[in-house]
């Protein structure tokens, strides 16, 4: 049977039934059809979901879309500005850090969690942010490099 859960995704109020199963992951892309987030692993080891959760990083694979009830989700696509890239996107395009493209939405959400609360981390600091986030692409240094290009501005 299905619930009501309540959400603000993207600054946008939803009110949407859910199955006790789903996952916020499914909600996001099989419901509202933001299909920024992406189905990697899908146990929660890639990173390649990861949305903010309340401002907060979380791998929606393995988050409850019930235990989402009430809370501020962003997506990728709630990064955009009209038609205008997240400053943190067009680093990744401006350092090569976009490859495949698969991580790339998991690893810009946790990048700008990260961001949101250090302006100013160290590479230190940014590679342990990204420790979650499997990029199978790159070496990560390009990734590391468009984020501390931000943390510099």
């Amino acid at each position: 049977m299905k619930q009501i859960i309540h959400l603000v995704v993207n600054k946008e109020a939803i009110e949407i039934g859910v199955e006790p199963w789903w996952t916020l992951l499914d909600v996001l892309r099989d419901q509202l059809e933001l299909t920024g987030a992406k189905k990697g692993c899908d146990r929660g080891d890639c990173g390649a979901c990861t949305v903010l959760l309340d401002g907060r990083p979380v791998v929606s694979c393995t988050t409850l879309a019930v235990q989402s009830n009430g809370h501020s989700i962003t997506t990728i696509e709630g990064l955009l500005s009209g038609s205008q890239p997240h400053p943190l996107q067009q680093a990744f395009v401006d350092y090569g850090a976009v490859q495949c493209g698969f991580c790339t939405p998991g690893m810009v959400m946790s990048a700008v969690a990260l961001l949101d609360e250090n302006p100013h981390p160290t590479e230190n600091e940014v590679r342990a942010a990204i420790q979650g986030n499997l990029c199978r692409c790159t070496g990560y240094s390009k990734i590391v490099e468009a984020i501390l290009s931000l943390a510099k501005a």
